[in-house]
């Protein structure tokens, strides 16, 4: 094997997995990066142990994609690096930080490619912070992977299509779900007709899960607003108010999410130019239809550059790692790299179809109560940060965050990040593009102090750490 160094990867959810099957079909090593202790990402997430269900009581109609995926990547891991349970917190000049078991491994790496996902994003709202209320995504990593519900009587609240898949799921488990509160119009479903040329098994999965939701009894209200979650030492109701009017819900779980936001601070660290997506309604990295980013060797695939769901991630992970090929003068498959920016395009088509049908409430934004955690890291209030704002005549992002240390804490801004944003913008009648974006610092999430020291463990791309 050559001493070149190999090619990284970051992440090993769909988008990974098929670039690193294109990167090992092509003859290379490459170094497979991930936090989590098996592949699947997100939405495939497995287990730490098994817990004796199988695919489909785990995944339900996404049974057959998550087995092949799991299948594939297990295929690999004699012909990668694979190194789960790694968060890769630092780059710099072709060097990548790992923490992993409290140690620090620095690996030189020849092209990256990340895939990083998606994370959740919410606004605040009264109540948030109770114990028993989780993201979509907490949620659905409950069921998935401890086989645990967050609560009995549950309701999800929020807009995208992840509102209703969860609600779905944990109907299937068994679980009493209360109500599904979507943000949303009932009028802007209609806009779901347009999907269906598109992608008619999508779009008719979607309706089945809403309809099958209704037959069992579930409640779904729309054009839900003024939501709050009332409890003491945990969720107790959820209070809103929709065209039906004001109604409470008792209930001991709450899962909320407004869509999802994408995971860009190692692009970030990695130097990437970003510019604002009026769709995701926030800045991300820049890139062209291959993957490729304005900086030579780093490509960017799945959700991590823009949402687009898992069928885009394995797409835009195969063509990312072929355009790694083709600049470094490998051979390809030339015509497979146009049929999958053919259809990384369909699939653009059908997420704005998707927007317009769970669009993001930015309104609710408009009613943050002063008294309302923010920042729940720095325990940051709304009022606060409009007070940081006026005393100091803010009108960009770093300067709110300097100032009032919002994003400065455990979550480096992926949780108060959107709100904080959305609120500089109102405060000051600006257009939420022209206030920025929280620029990433590593670590890009917690470590170890003595992870920080000069005497890192250094290591070559063809000494695969196994």
């Amino acid at each position: 094997m050559s001493e070149r160094a190999q090619p990284l990867i970051v992440g090993a959810g769909p988008a990974g997995i098929r670039a690193a099957m294109a990167l090992v079909a092509a003859g290379l090593l490459p170094v497979v990066v991930d936090e989590a202790p098996h592949c699947g990402g997100q939405i495939y997430r497995q287990p730490p142990v098994d817990d004796g269900r199988d695919a489909r009581a785990r995944y339900g109609s996404e049974a057959a994609k998550a087995s092949r995926l799991h299948r594939d990547f297990a295929a690999l891991t004699e012909r990668i690096d694979y190194r789960p349970q790694s968060l890769l917190w630092n780059l710099r000049d072709g060097v990548a930080d790992l923490a992993r078991d409290g140690v620090n491994h620095r690996v030189s790496f020849d092209g990256l490619i990340l895939a990083t996902g998606a994370t959740d994003r919410v606004l605040p709202i009264p109540g948030w912070t109770l114990p028993g209320v989780f993201t979509l995504g907490g949620a659905q990593i409950a069921l998935k992977a401890q086989g645990c519900a967050i609560g009995s009587r549950v309701v999800f609240v929020g807009s995208g299509p992840l509102l209703y898949l969860v609600a779905w799921q944990y109907q299937q488990a068994g679980v009493t779900v209360a109500a599904v509160l979507d943000s949303a119009p009932l009028a802007a479903k209609f806009n779901l007709v347009r999907g269906l040329p598109l992608a008619p098994p999508i779009v008719l999965r979607g309706m089945r899960m809403a309809a099958e939701l209704r037959l069992r009894g579930t409640a779904i209200h729309f054009g839900v607003e003024s939501v709050r979650i009332e409890g003491t030492t945990r969720v107790e109701a959820v209070v809103f108010q929709s065209g039906r009017g004001g109604r409470r819900l008792a209930c001991d779980g709450i899962g909320y999410g407004l869509n999802l936001r994408s995971e860009t601070q190692l692009a970030d660290l990695a130097g990437c130019a970003f510019r604002y997506d009026p769709r995701d309604r926030a800045q991300l990295p820049v890139r062209d239809s291959s993957g490729r980013s304005s900086i030579p060797g780093v490509y960017l695939a799945g959700d991590s550059a823009r949402i687009a769901g898992a069928d885009a991630a394995e797409c835009g992970g195969e063509r990312a790692a072929l355009a790694l090929l083709e600049d470094r003068g490998l051979p390809h498959d030339r015509a497979q790299a146009i049929a999958l920016e053919a259809e990384l395009r369909k699939v653009d088509r059908l997420r704005d179809v998707l927007e317009a049908a769970f669009p993001y409430p930015s309104h609710w934004a408009d009613d943050i109560a002063d008294d309302t955690l923010l920042c729940r890291c720095e325990e940051i209030s709304a009022g606060e940060a409009r007070q940081a704002i006026k005393d100091f005549s803010l009108t960009e992002l770093n300067r709110l965050k300097a100032v009032s240390r919002v994003g400065m804490g455990r979550c480096q801004g992926r949780v108060c990040g959107t709100a904080a944003a959305e609120l500089l913008a109102r405060e000051t009648k600006r257009d939420i593009a022209s206030v920025g974006r929280l620029r990433a610092q590593p670590p890009i999430k917690p470590i170890a102090f003595s992870m920080l020291s000069d005497d890192e463990t250094s290591e070559r791309q063809h000494e695969p750490a196994h």
